[in-house]
């Protein structure tokens, strides 16, 4: 089944979905009430064996405010279907870690970057930031330059030590991947050229 043929019948079964194609890649766009029965049917009827990926998208100032988003495969990648959900803020989306098991940890980091939940996910809890940690880095109203917190200062800026020296990369090297590698030149401080 291509994925033409398989967003045309997302359509048929579903007619309140919107499918919208932009260069061969086809979204159907679902309303949130009807959001676990087309996942469902893409599983089930469509074969839809694999999730790749949740995404979210922030559309601060628009209401709902939220989109997540989930990319979806066919085993032989004969098929691709996005289906994007639209919530407002507050508003949990079921989990599908029961259908795709990949589902654990891309929902987990969405709600950790978004704030987004998920309604009956088996361990709701941060992946990326630390428990505790008040605010979603995500979202369009968090500063480029962050917040403060009380976590201690444990960054540093200098050059990351190793054998030889810091591991600077570079992108040329006389053509070989070998002669690429920083280990394989003698290293110079910035200061010394």
């Amino acid at each position: 089944m291509t994925s033409e043929k398989a967003a045309n019948k997302l359509k048929e079964k579903f007619s309140a979905a919107e499918i919208v194609e932009f260069r061969g890649e086809y979204t159907a766009i679902v309303a949130l009430d009807e959001f676990r029965a087309v996942i469902e049917y893409c599983r089930k009827d469509l074969n839809f064996e694999l999730l790749l990926d949740i995404t979210s998208v922030d559309q601060y100032g628009e209401d709902p405010r939220f989109e997540v988003l989930y990319e979806l495969a066919t085993v032989d990648d004969a098929a691709h279907l996005r289906v994007k959900v639209k919530i407002a803020e507050e508003v949990e989306v079921p989990t599908v870690t029961d259908i795709w098991g990949s589902a654990d940890w891309h929902e987990r980091e969405v709600y950790d970057m978004m704030g987004i939940k998920f309604a009956g996910h088996p361990n709701l809890k941060r992946i990326l930031m630390w428990e505790g940690y008040p605010f979603h880095p995500m979202r369009k109203e968090f500063p480029l330059e962050g917040l403060p917190s009380e976590m201690p200062d444990v960054g540093f800026s200098d050059s990351a030590p190793m054998a030889d020296g810091p591991f600077v990369t570079c992108s040329g090297g006389g053509g070989s991947r070998k002669a690429a590698e920083p280990r394989s030149r003698a290293f110079t401080k910035p200061e010394e050229a």
